[in-house]
């Protein structure tokens, strides 16, 4: 019997923008929040929301039938509430917000995406620099509350997978750490909280210094956290047991990569370990669907950044001099790779 064919799951991923543009729009709309842990009916929310009759049940419907939004009863009455997942991630007031980088997705990358197939052919980044020259970095660090809401969105999406990090890494051998790009310190705050011994650096531009020093001061952890300011391009990074960079190599060319990793390993003891967080693609390049997407962004947002794999950072370490890695898979398709100097 010949096996009938459908196209079903071709349609979904073809047409597969416009559940993301309504969660992304009722995002950006703040609409989670807006709700928080109340119940609103759509006359009402529509209302807080300033939208037209139109498009109010169609809109929430269809964030109902998504899996975004609760609702009981129907029609007109009907009551409207967050999810478990939306409340706890999608509400800005909430600590779990990761709704920063989903406001950034929104912002810049859906329109910079349109232009995917420019830059397979060209091989050159679509982001702001085709209108300005200025690469993205110059630009966010132009313009402070673009600024913030790129280190809000990084924040929110790398939690989860510093947490799980800050857990399972065994850190009772070492004593000090430094997290280069550190932006607001989260990793440094996450492993200073979860283990007392340690003595953090984070380590960023000096523009960065007064948003991590906000966010260091409201952890109560200044004391056990420096902020150290600095470009990992330019300067050696200050010396620790632990060296970690988290969402950062993928940032830059081959070239660049191996010298952010000669770096680490001149600013490590003999035992020191450097660690790169990212979204380790598999070795045969077949199953991490998003850290293969990560790296066409990276095609789009800087032209030869990309991201990669397990294999690829044991082969620019071991280059470097490091003697043995392994990978920690962290959460969904996130991962640290971990290098060790002896």
């Amino acid at each position: 019997m010949v096996e009938e064919k459908n196209p079903s799951r071709i349609l979904n991923m073809g047409f597969g923008f416009w559940p993301s543009k309504v969660l992304l729009t009722a995002v950006k709309m703040a609409l989670f929040t807006r709700l928080g842990d109340r119940s609103m009916t759509g006359e009402a929310l529509g209302r807080e929301l300033d939208l037209h009759p139109r498009g109010i049940w169609d809109f929430l419907d269809t964030l109902v039938a998504l899996g975004f939004l609760e609702r009981s009863g129907v029609g007109q009455d009907a009551l409207y509430s967050n999810t478990a997942e939306t409340g706890s991630f999608l509400d800005e007031n909430k600590p779990g917000y990761i709704g920063g980088i989903l406001e950034m997705a929104n912002d810049r990358l859906y329109r910079f995406w349109n232009d995917l197939e420019t830059a397979l052919k060209t091989g050159q980044p679509q982001n702001e620099i085709r209108y300005s020259q200025k690469s993205m970095f110059e630009t966010l660090y132009e313009d402070l509350p673009r600024l913030e809401q790129f280190m809000g969105a990084m924040r929110g999406i790398s939690l989860g997978n510093f947490q799980v990090f800050a857990q399972k890494f065994d850190f009772s051998r070492y004593r000090s750490l430094c997290d280069v790009g550190g932006a607001t310190g989260l990793l440094s705050t996450l492993v200073a909280k979860q283990h007392p011994h340690m003595r953090c650096t984070s380590f960023d531009l000096p523009v960065v210094e007064p948003i991590a020093r906000k966010y260091v001061a409201e952890a109560g952890l200044a004391d056990q956290i420096n902020l150290v300011s600095g470009d990992f391009l330019k300067d050696p990074l200050p010396k620790a047991d632990i060296v970690t960079m988290g969402m950062i190599l993928h940032d830059w060319n081959l070239e660049k990569k191996k010298h952010l990793i000669r770096l680490a390993y001149e600013a490590l003891p003999e035992n020191g370990v450097f660690v790169a967080i990212e979204n380790i693609i598999d070795d045969e390049r077949r199953t991490n669907a998003f850290g293969l997407m990560m790296s066409l962004n990276m095609l789009v947002e800087f032209g030869d950044a990309f991201d990669f794999t397990g294999a690829d950072f044991w082969e620019w370490c071991r280059e470097a001099g490091f003697k043995r890695y392994e990978i920690m898979h962290l959460a969904g398709p996130c991962s640290a790779a971990i290098a060790y100097k002896s």
